[in-house]
């Protein structure tokens, strides 16, 4: 009898796979289950390549999270594994909620018994909870939230006299996460890092606080995983059941894993040891990594390297067990990621894990997700060009079948005002176009830039929403400081009193803020001058009622230097000798350097104002819109917040040296920084479907301090063919300075100003000739209002045009020593009750006539003072 020879056993024939987008590879996709349907060719070979390590690099509006839950749904109904033996790790609740529902829409009912489809701390916690008692637990432990944990080291600092306000509490709560964000308990923090707080203290109050925990029952959320990997650790039976259970293991945004969840997803992706050994990696303590061995420059100054790697050769000849290991194969385990979108590095997310997936488990298959379904082949070029200058990836480049649409534009403007200006003018032409404002977003480097953004759309009269944060004055720290103002303006403030009466920490507790209450309800007089009567009696405690005094004779001495002080030079004042600014300055937590920045913001958003009084109106008119979530609305947000976003239009301002990319950035992490700040310029651009609009400043307010930036290298890094330059609509894209741009002065007569003195005379006389003549500024015979075109400039402007004499922030300009803005007796072109526009305030009606200075009430910014030459006919 012949045996016919398999054909996969034929020798010499190479194994046939069909090409990716080949007649073989659709004509494939045309068969096969209904949950297969439209996926592309790559798609589908991430769904159906099920045994081994697979990573699939899924770029932004790739499908990726299709890719992730029809895979689910391949393994379940082919039969290959039961639900409860698929661990599927997401990074948000939400996300996993995502994929049941999808998943019940695949297969056509609700998916039950999927116990391992979650968080990595909820999972871990399912783990921990049940074998509690080897981490010293009982089952029902609590866990503790960020407030909590702050208390009990709180307590732990007390008990060893270690002064809080110099060693925050707060400041040793970042660095425990940190250290169990890394995998290390407290014997394996290394001794130069546990050096930095409380003069070495550090490790052993880290100690403490372990002990602690479990006398009270409790673990923190770095328990959930750290107790898991040393329970795996120490007891391999109970690693090896875990290993059994799982037959597949599915990973999302691989890349914005740590080290513990990198360790803890190890350990589980290792196939079943023998009873007396288990899997070991390398970078667990104990184990030292060759110098500079797949070290990252943002952990090249950690003692002992955070990122596991596996055995060396070497050391795997020296371990009895591994060549048990070599025999035995990894598990079907699939990562999805995108390392050009790991943009949390700041939060202890390690790009590496997903630069070294390969090295980490042998023969792994990677799939590209090239093809996007989002945004437009212009944004996508910008996009994939920018990334590219990134050393530190795998390398992709997204495409897309649709039509190339609009290039991405780049904007220059003056100042954070005029970008502002521009960018509202921008958002009310896109929905005059018929958009809705949801589809439009604007994201911001960092949360100070939103002040300017929230400003100008109050004026506007535009609804929008902050997304991942509350609005600029509602921030905590911004309400504080305005109470503090507020009381100075109004003593009878008492909500504005009570608010920071102990802010900072004073020794003012609810019960001096209760006697403070009765006292005044009883004499029917404010907080404020209870607390002056209050500290002349004895009802305080001495240290009580010396820090009350102290209150009220700041409010005083404020009070008074409000006469013969500027409101923004006050506010600075206030912040510092309240203690306010160091109390932040102290505090070591990840947003406290926010915090301060917004401070500043506000100190400068004062300078437009004349007075306090007139500042603290215009925020009492921003905190009076309407709070609720608005049907149609513009959405404020950082970039951090908008991963996994997406809109018709974004818009991306900043974009200049030192704001993005920021410079702390740069100088805390060096190279490894800068490129995460590449990849979150990738993540603005790819938030973009239709529109993506950069927008840089010349000039900004850095540190309190106006400085001219440089714009982004960024803009360097985009492709010209695929980019447009515009001009600013918020004014003169340059601002009339040095040669950048058309003063807005240039065209004056366009707006009907009518001057008549000698020196407007001479001026104009000199303004002709020296256009006649040709000459430059340094030339000898130019005057100040001709300038030359900007660049960014297409064409003048043959009409009235609002952008064009937009106000900006600089001195009245002089001609032969008189002032432009200057009434100069002659009649205004202007008539009682005429309607009219102001670029700044608004539409407004004219109520008096003093020369050329005009009364107007404003719809929006009420009775205005203004020279005529600055508003137009509506």
């Amino acid at each position: 009898m012949i045996r016919m020879t398999e054909p996969s056993k034929i020798t010499g024939v190479p194994d046939h796979q069909p090409a990716a987008g080949g007649i073989a590879a659709r004509a494939r996709a045309s068969v096969g289950p209904k949950y297969l349907s439209g996926l592309n060719p790559e798609q589908r070979e991430a769904v159906e390549t099920l045994d081994g390590p697979v990573l699939v690099l899924a770029g932004a509006g790739t499908g990726k999270t299709r890719v992730l839950t029809t895979r689910i749904a391949h393994i379940l109904s082919q039969g290959r594994a039961r639900p409860a033996e698929i661990l599927s790790v997401t990074f948000t609740n939400k996300a996993a909620r995502e994929m049941k529902h999808r998943l019940g829409q695949m297969l056509g009912h609700a998916v039950e018994g999927m116990p391992w489809l979650g968080t990595f701390h909820s999972i871990g916690g399912r783990i921990l909870r049940a074998h509690a008692e080897l981490a010293q637990l009982k089952s029902n432990f609590t866990v503790l939230d960020t407030d909590d944990q702050v208390r009990l080291l709180k307590q732990l600092l007390q008990a060893d006299n270690i002064d809080d306000k110099r060693w925050p509490a707060r400041m040793l709560a970042g660095l425990i996460d940190g250290w169990k964000n890394r995998g290390l308990t407290p014997s394996q923090v290394p001794s130069g890092e546990a050096a930095v707080f409380a003069n070495g203290k550090g490790g052993k109050l880290y100690a403490s606080y372990q002990e602690r925990l479990k006398i009270l029952n409790a673990a923190d959320f770095g328990d959930l995983l750290l107790e898991d990997i040393r329970i795996f650790r120490e007891h391999p039976d109970i690693l090896r059941q875990y290993q059994q259970r799982f037959k597949f293991i599915l990973v999302d945004e691989y890349q914005d894993t740590n080290v513990a969840q990198y360790l803890w997803l190890r350990l589980l992706s290792q196939a079943p040891s023998s009873p007396f050994t288990s899997p070991r990696v390398r970078g667990e303590v104990g184990l030292q990594s060759n110098p500079g061995e797949g070290d990252s420059p943002s952990t090249a100054l950690v003692e002992t390297p955070p990122h596991p790697d596996l055995l060396s050769a070497s050391e795997a000849r020296r371990d009895p067990a591994s060549g048990e290991r070599e025999k035995a194969h990894v598990k079907n385990i699939c990562c999805v990621g995108d390392d050009d979108q790991s943009i949390y590095g700041w939060r202890g997310a390690e790009v590496d894990n997903i630069l070294r997936f390969d090295h980490d488990f042998p023969g792994a298959k990677v799939i590209r997700l090239e093809r996007n379904y989002r945004s437009t082949g212009h944004i996508l070029a910008a996009a994939s060009h920018l990334i590219a200058h990134n050393e530190g990836r795998l390398g992709k480049t997204l495409r897309t079948e649709d039509q190339d649409g609009e290039k991405v534009t780049v904007t220059g403007s003056w100042d954070s005002e005029e970008e502002a200006r521009g960018i509202g003018e921008e958002i009310e032409q896109i929905q005059r176009q018929g958009d809705k404002l949801n589809e439009i977003a604007i994201l911001v480097r960092a949360s100070y830039q939103m002040r300017e953004f929230e400003d100008r759309f109050v004026t506007l009269g535009l609804p929008y929403r902050v997304i991942g944060g509350p609005r600029f004055y509602e921030r905590a720290e911004i309400r504080d400081a305005l109470a503090y103002l507020r009381v100075i303006n109004s003593p009878a403030d008492d909500l504005a009193f009570e608010r920071i009466v102990n802010v900072p920490k004073r020794g003012l507790g609810d019960a001096t803020v209760q006697m403070l209450h009765d006292h005044a309800r009883k004499r029917r007089i404010p907080l404020f001058e209870a607390a002056r009567a209050v500290v002349e009696t004895d009802e305080l405690k001495p240290k009580a009622r010396g820090s009350l005094r102290d209150v009220v004779a700041q409010f005083d001495r404020w009070r008074a230097a409000r006469e013969v002080t500027a409101h923004t030079d006050l506010a600075q004042i206030v912040l510092d000798e309240s203690g306010y600014t160091e109390m932040w300055q102290k505090d070591r937590s990840a947003d406290a350097a926010g915090r301060l920045e917004n401070l500043k913001e506000l100190v400068r958003s004062m300078e437009e104002f004349e007075n306090l009084q007139g500042f603290l109106e215009h925020i009492s008119l921003v905190m009076d819109r309407e709070s609720g979530a608005e049907d149609d609305a513009v959405s404020l947000m950082t970039l951090h917040s908008a991963k996994g976003l997406e809109f018709d239009n974004v818009f991306l301002p900043g974009w200049e040296e030192g704001l993005f990319p920021s410079q702390r950035t740069l100088d805390e992490q060096g190279r490894a920084g800068l490129e995460e700040e590449r990849r979150l310029g990738h993540v603005g651009l790819t938030r973009a479907r239709r529109r993506a609009k950069i927008y840089f400043a010349t000039n900004r307010r850095i540190h309190g301090t106006w400085s001219t930036t440089i714009p982004s290298r960024f803009l360097d890094e985009l492709p010209a063919a695929n980019v447009e330059i515009t001009e600013s609509k918020g004014g003169s894209a340059w601002g009339g300075t040095g040669g950048y741009g058309a003063s807005r002065f240039d065209d004056m007569e366009a707006f009907g100003s009518t001057y008549s003195t000698p020196g407007w005379q001479r001026a104009q006389a000199n303004r002709e000739g020296n256009r006649n003549r040709g000459g430059g500024r340094n030339g000898g015979g130019r005057s100040g209002f001709e300038e030359e075109a900007s660049t960014f400039s297409s064409a003048s402007s043959s009409g009235p045009d609002f952008g064009s004499f937009a106000s900006r922030r600089r001195g009245p300009m002089t001609i032969e020593g008189e002032l432009v803005a200057k009434s100069t007796g002659t009649t205004s072109e202007f008539s009682l009750s005429d309607r009219v526009f102001h670029q700044k305030f608004g539409y407004g009606r004219v109520t008096k006539i003093d020369g050329n200075k005009l009364t107007i009430a404003f719809d929006r910014a009420g009775e205005k003072k203004v020279v005529d030459s600055f508003v137009q006919r509506a």
